[in-house]
């Protein structure tokens, strides 16, 4: 029986670099995104040429209703727990504001999607997969979130973007904890400087930056280098490693002279 994932976010960007990677060896994906089903096509297609089942789950992970929504495909498609969940659903600010100037709407639209609702269906699905290893002690079920590099490295312009993913992070240690006896883990890949329509706006000043040095490896991110660090943690590679970070960040947050 094909192991089945549930991608938040996962019809682009580096969602879908994740899911192309995952469907690449062999995994049956509910892909949820905001965007109406017919709207998503495209990306479910190609998903859909590795030869695994798409389901696609539209619903905002930042509502109570658009978790239900998510959930219900879940329930309706695996019948049970599901193998793997991945965390990938994220909302940069609409607007970049300094530090002193950031609205009470803004912050609560990202921290709403980008922990709190990750937070949620988490616990959710988590119960689910506890339940499940009750029943059945060889079923086999992981979470893996991904965060980013400004869980710890500030942007006084995009400060609740900051909160949330640090936040995120804590998240993930919190689930590990709390899984480990249940034989579940938990991961948290932790993205650098990658290349997507989010960062679309800003690739002039990151070409300038990475340019002059600003990682390590000099070259922007991409959605397949994060779609093989979780493939590799969704295979099981990483059996005693729960609650570890995965830096994918072209070696940004080395300390140097």
């Amino acid at each position: 029986m094909k192991k089945t994932a549930l991608i938040t976010g996962g019809s682009r960007g580096i969602g879908f670099g994740i899911a192309s990677a995952l469907a690449r060896e062999g995994w049956n994906l509910i892909i949820n995104g905001v965007r109406p089903e017919e709207a998503v096509q495209e990306p479910l297609g190609q998903l859909r040429e590795h030869g695994v089942e798409v389901t696609y789950a539209q619903g905002d992970i930042g509502s109570n209703e658009g978790r239900a929504a998510i959930l219900e495909v879940v329930h309706k498609t695996v019948g049970r727990a599901l193998n793997l969940l991945v965390n990938n659903a994220g909302v940069a600010p609409k607007v970049r504001a300094d530090l002193l100037e950031t609205s009470e709407e803004s912050y609560d639209r990202v921290l709403d999607t980008n922990l709190k609702g990750a937070f949620f269906l988490t616990q959710a699905i988590a119960r689910d997969m506890v339940a499940t290893r009750k029943e059945d002690p060889q079923f086999e079920a992981a979470i893996v979130n991904i965060t980013s590099i400004s869980a710890t490295v500030v942007s006084i312009n995009r400060g609740e973007y900051c909160i949330a993913k640090a936040g995120f992070a804590m998240l993930s240690q919190l689930f590990a904890a709390r899984l480990g006896a249940e034989g579940i883990p938990v991961y948290e890949v932790r993205p650098g400087v990658i290349k997507t329509d989010m960062t679309a706006a800003v690739t002039e000043k990151y070409d300038k930056l990475i340019a002059e040095g600003l990682c390590v490896q000099p070259r922007w991110g991409y959605p397949e280098d994060i779609g093989k660090a979780v493939a590799s943690l969704a295979r099981g590679d990483f059996p005693f490693s729960t609650g570890q970070v995965i830096m994918v960040d072209g070696g940004l947050t080395i300390p140097r002279l």
